[in-house]
């Protein structure tokens, strides 16, 4: 591979011995223009802490969906997609035939279950008085119980539906099971639907989780339980997941985090930016030619307070994204070199290998 026409240049000045193999350089500025150097202050805005995207979510645990328990006709709707509802609401009412069915097992259900108790103590009383088997008697309480279990299942069967035990009607009510928001309506007043159709999605909006596609070697210094902030509406969180698989597109890692505070000034969905707490503190963000290898170290150049002075300064790399790395080594406010750094590492006697 041929060498790039900077470094070209840098090789044949240390051949020719203008420039010598040191820690500080002295560049002139002809040497500077031919080997293309070019500077950045570090902790300008040009390398501050990235800020990355997030989606908000709500939680899984958090949500419930309202469904039609057997088919029928919405009747009644009662709220809208935003509003609050609270535990225990009716939300709406379905009209079906099979309601009056349900009613119908509950009370056959019913009588059966009574008729059985009676015959229950009948025979414990024939039995006490030696009248009958013990045999008879363990029948009647096996059907007892059968029949005592079936009674248990048909009105829960009614409840969970909506339904009112021991009070015909072709109604059911639907009822909020949290409190929460209303996020979606899927029914319409006057729409049949089918068992099982979802009528409307409830929510719990507090907390709520940040969905945020983190490089991976930032995602390789971030721990659960760390610090995030929300940029704008400011808010704190803290990171409760970091994921174990990487997309093959961009090279990023799912991390997400929590809100508590403020959760309320934040809807699920919508899109904002978030700075993760292992980014502020750990060095400076250069862009990626900036640092550049030399006898298995990490080097940049640091620029010197007289003109063409550089020092090449040895730093670790904490992390990296895209064409951007982050360091530390560099305080901020020092003058790095961005362009050329291959060309001042030749002049400290390397050959340009890695």
């Amino acid at each position: 591979m041929n060498k790039p026409f900077p470094l070209a240049i840098a090789l044949y000045l240390l051949a020719c011995g203008l420039v010598s193999a040191a820690t500080n350089l002295d560049v002139s500025e002809s040497q500077r223009q031919a080997l293309g150097i070019e500077t950045q202050v570090a902790g300008s805005a040009a390398t501050a802490n990235s800020r990355l995207p997030a989606r908000v979510e709500v939680p899984p645990a958090q949500i419930r969906i309202l469904a039609a328990p057997v088919a029928g006709l919405v009747d009644m709707l009662a709220v809208v997609p935003g509003e609050q509802v609270r535990r225990g609401q009716v939300l709406a009412r379905l009209k079906s035939p099979q309601a009056l069915e349900l009613q119908r097992d509950v009370l056959q259900s019913g009588a059966q279950a009574t008729l059985w108790r009676q015959n229950l103590q009948r025979d414990e009383q024939l039995f006490a008085e030696g009248l009958i088997a013990e045999s008879r008697l363990q029948g009647t309480r096996a059907a007892a119980s059968q029949a005592f279990a079936q009674q248990a299942e048909r009105s829960r069967g009614l409840q969970l539906a909506g339904g009112t035990p021991g009070k015909l009607g072709d109604s059911l009510a639907l009822v909020a099971t949290i409190d929460g928001v209303v996020l979606e309506q899927s029914a319409q007043l006057g729409q049949r639907v089918e068992a099982a159709m979802p009528i409307y999605r409830l929510a719990s909006l507090s907390p709520l989780w940040l969905e945020i596609q983190v490089p991976m070697s930032v995602a390789a210094t971030l721990r659960k339980g760390m610090s995030l902030k929300v940029v704008n509406p400011a808010l704190p969180g803290k990171l409760v997941a970091i994921g174990r698989s990487v997309d093959p597109l961009s090279q990023s890692v799912l991390v997400r985090g929590e809100i508590h505070a403020g959760a309320e000034q934040l809807i699920p969905g919508q899109l904002l930016e978030v700075e993760l707490d292992s980014q502020a503190g750990q060095g400076v963000q250069l862009p990626s030619s900036a640092v550049v290898r030399h006898a298995g170290a990490a080097l940049v150049f640091v620029a010197g307070s007289a003109p063409g002075a550089f020092a090449a300064r040895t730093v670790s790399i904490v992390g990296q994204g895209g064409n951007m790395v982050r360091v530390d080594g560099v305080r901020p406010g020092e003058t790095v070199v961005i362009k050329g750094a291959s060309g001042l590492k030749a002049m400290l006697g390397e050959s340009g290998g890695q």
